[in-house]
């Protein structure tokens, strides 16, 4: 099943599901890509815990070594944009780049859960771009400036539940159409029940929190006008254009 999170044309809030491109909710259907509806984050995290390097092609285009545990930092809910969404990115930027990432939904509070048990704390899978800007983020070590600026989290366009996504799913980047990453799920180095065991291992997740997984190798800059597309298997295609004020 693929639920969409959408504002109908009265500007209610609703959650419909999505049927060969459609949106259904009570008797009405929408056209997922028309103007009737503005599609929005498939989820209301209280945060988004992202996960550093986590494909090894990754960090050898990076020039750094693989973490021996998963490297982890945050972004906050202001960083949420939404499929169809123009990211303006921070002004004055030499680099500002494109990172596709497979994103784990959380379905309800838990804390402490152990690998064998993890998958069962999924509610499903959607599309992220974890948006960086690179000027900041070789500056500083939290990464603030460098990830957590508005809008740097493009997530959606649906959540689907995991029986939709394949165990090798493939994660994929287009910029104007131009193929710039081309990764699959069982590259991870750390696999999603690692994760969430190593995270609530430290903090609590709440239901509509997101993990994005890593980014494969082929990260890329982004210009004024670029329109982009993060694709999943299994999920969909997200696609935002990008402003650089």
């Amino acid at each position: 099943m693929k639920y969409v999170r959408f504002r109908d044309p009265a500007g209610a809030v609703r959650r419909g599901t999505l049927e060969s491109g459609h949106v259904h909710f009570a008797n009405e259907s929408y056209d997922l890509n028309s103007d009737e509806i503005d599609v929005l984050p498939p989820c209301e995290p209280s945060k988004i815990v992202c996960i550093g390097r986590n494909y090894a092609d990754h960090a050898d285009e990076m020039g750094s070594d693989v973490p021996d545990r998963p490297l982890l930092f945050l972004k906050p809910p202001n960083a949420l944009a939404g499929h169809g969404d123009t990211v303006t990115v921070p002004a004055g930027k030499e680099r500002i780049d494109h990172e596709a990432e497979l994103a784990v939904v959380i379905g309800e509070q838990c804390r402490h859960v152990p690998e064998a048990d993890a998958m069962d704390v999924v509610e499903g899978f959607t599309c992220m771009n974890d948006v960086s800007n690179r000027d900041d983020q070789r500056q500083e070590q939290n990464w603030i400036r460098g990830k957590a600026f508005d809008g740097a989290a493009p997530l959606g366009p649906v959540l689907a539940t995991p029986d939709e996504v394949p165990a090798d799913a493939s994660v994929q980047t287009r910029v104007n159409g131009e193929l710039r990453q081309d990764g699959h799920r069982e590259q991870l180095i750390f696999p999603i029940p690692e994760l969430i065991a190593e995270i609530t291992t430290y903090m609590t997740l709440e239901p509509g929190d997101v993990i994005a997984t890593g980014t494969p190798e082929g990260v890329g800059a982004l210009n004024d006008g670029d329109e982009v597309e993060i694709e999943v298997e299994g999920v969909g295609v997200l696609e935002h254009t990008v402003r650089v004020p």
